[in-house]
């Protein structure tokens, strides 16, 4: 069980860095203003996490 829980960790946190390196470039990309950046990784960070712990839920109890 706890295997389990490292090796989700540590994939949570590559996803978690990809989307973020992602984002950055896309911001980059679309020249999104300065000032808006931190309210658009806020929102993809607490999306994705909602959406990680949901998956490890499912994994628990599945």
């Amino acid at each position: 069980m706890i295997s389990v829980i490292i090796v989700f960790i540590i994939f949570s946190a590559l996803i978690l860095y990809n989307i973020n390196r992602m984002t950055n470039i896309l911001c980059v990309q679309k020249e999104i203003p300065e000032e808006r950046h931190p309210k658009i990784f806020r929102t993809i960070n607490i999306y994705i996490t909602i959406l990680l712990i949901s998956s490890y839920v499912e994994i628990l109890f599945t």
